[in-house]
């Protein structure tokens, strides 16, 4: 549907029944009957934890600012991980073009650091082969998401048992089982005198490790972004929220730069042709919204709405992450940026930001605590790893409640399609109960739908109103206004 204009509950309450906005532009997939379900995801941002991956991008980027380093294979670092476990599988940009040319599960390199000795043995099998498994895998999107290009990767291939593994070698460990015994052994280190009441058997109280000085406390997500740098830093990147508004001075004096950077990006990641790249797709596509600004005493300071994070560096933008900002959510719309920054994982690196500036705005608005990142497709292996900011939920397609990804999973294993909801007495709370009630704008006047079928003869009018009213749910069906010509 055509969204003239929402207030940001509307919206609110329409994502969280599957719905999702292109500019004004607002659509909703019929989830049974399409060929890759789409399934509205939102992270928790207060329990969030950055994986290893996560604060691996982050100190590169602190890296970069402090002193200027790159790091190296910097474009092809950033592993997929099918068991979701640590790895980054992608970028905030590839999100609904489905032509994958190939699927890709390789190492993540948190794992590899952990099998050093393993990973010396497989190489000397692997080197020839190597020129071979550097993979290039790009999607392409349906402007709705954000993110960072695809980049080549190479692919390790571990010996299977068997075929080409050295038998007379002990077999390699797990990684899990390695970081678990490094762990233990450095703790023995740290408690000699305890190592034996502490160690011998598994699942002893947390009383009889020895208390961990603060500096082995595990980072924040907000330590990890705002290090603080040298004076001499090399480079200063600031964050800026700029309301997306041609009546924002701010707003209006970045277009031109935020434009010419937008057409780059399209161009060198997606390949758009110029034609298609033009100002006029850019405003209606990423500088239109429905939805009108609010600010409530008890609201956010920025205001509820739309808005473009840009991220400048040395007095440049070098991305613009494309957000709204709703009464319970922090939605992520889309992100475009400088292909040539592609080394500092920007898809990764404005999530994360995005999940740390939730964070911020709950501390004033306290239900202001989710992360919506779209849509997840796990029949798409490009799409996958927006399940790996954990803790995360999926959106059940018929009762609309949320459910958590792990819960989730092993059903998706299973069928492309599922209801997520175990209770098979639960129903779609919100569904529309009482569709007379629903709102129709109809020849410059506002009256129930009840009113307005008394003179519409047309069978089919009634069958398109009753699908409107099922798919945005009884309460947006009375406070929206349908229009009908």
């Amino acid at each position: 549907m055509w969204a003239h204009s929402l207030t940001v509950q509307d919206y609110q309450d329409l994502i969280d029944r599957g719905w999702r906005r292109s500019g004004k532009y607002v659509y909703k997939p019929v989830m049974n009957q399409t060929c890759c379900p789409q399934y509205t995801i939102r992270c928790r941002p207060l329990q969030f934890q950055p994986s290893k991956s996560h604060k691996k991008v982050l100190k590169k980027m602190l890296k970069f600012l402090a002193k200027g380093e790159i790091s190296k294979g910097n474009c092809g670092d950033e592993p997929m991980d099918s068991t979701v476990e640590d790895a980054v599988a992608g970028d905030f940009a590839l999100i609904n073009k489905l032509d994958i040319k190939c699927d890709l599960n390789t190492l993540s390199d948190d794992l590899k650091k952990s099998l050093d000795n393993e990973e010396t043995k497989i190489e000397k099998h692997s080197k020839k082969e190597e020129s071979n498994e550097s993979i290039h895998s790009q999607a392409r999107e349906e402007k709705l998401g954000s993110g960072e290009p695809s980049h080549s990767i190479k692919v390790h291939t571990v010996p299977k048992p068997g075929k080409g593994a050295d038998l007379s070698k002990p077999p390699c460990r797990k990684a899990k089982e390695i970081r678990k015994e490094r762990k233990r052994l450095k703790l023995m280190q740290q408690n000699p005198a305890g190592e034996h009441e502490g160690f011998q058997a598994q699942g002893q109280p947390p009383s009889l490790f020895p208390p961990k000085a603060k500096s082995n406390q595990p980072k924040s997500l907000e330590d990890l972004i705002f290090e603080s740098l040298p004076e001499n830093a090399s480079h200063k990147l600031e964050v800026r929220l700029v309301p997306v508004s041609f009546e924002d001075p701010e707003f209006k004096s970045s277009f031109s730069q935020s434009f010419s950077l937008y057409v780059k990006y399209q161009m060198a990641i997606h390949q758009d042709p110029p034609d298609e790249c033009g100002k006029t797709e850019f405003t209606r596509f990423l500088c239109s919204s429905p939805l009108e600004a609010e600010y409530p005493p008890n609201g956010p300071e920025c205001g509820y709405g739309s808005f473009h994070q840009q991220y400048w560096l040395d007095g440049k933008i070098i991305a613009v992450g494309v957000i709204d900002i709703l009464p319970y959510c922090v939605s992520s719309v889309y992100l475009y940026y400088d292909p040539d920054y592609s080394f500092l994982s920007l898809g990764v690196y404005s999530a994360l930001r995005e999940i740390a500036f939730t964070r911020q705005l709950q501390e004033k608005t306290s239900q202001l605590c989710y992360y919506y990142m779209g849509f997840y497709i796990h029949s798409c292996p490009k799409m996958k790893y927006k399940g790996q900011y954990r803790p995360s939920d999926l959106l059940c397609p018929e009762t609309y409640v949320w459910i958590p990804i792990e819960q989730c999973l092993p059903s998706l294993e299973n069928s492309k399609y599922c209801r997520f909801n175990q209770d098979p007495e639960a129903v779609d709370e919100g569904r529309s109960k009482e569709p007379d009630r629903l709102q129709v704008f109809h020849k410059k006047a506002i009256m129930p739908y009840g009113v307005y079928k008394k003179s519409q003869k047309d069978p089919s009018e009634e069958a398109s109103v009753l699908q409107y009213a099922s798919l945005v749910g009884q309460a947006c069906a009375e406070r929206m206004l349908l229009f009908r010509s």
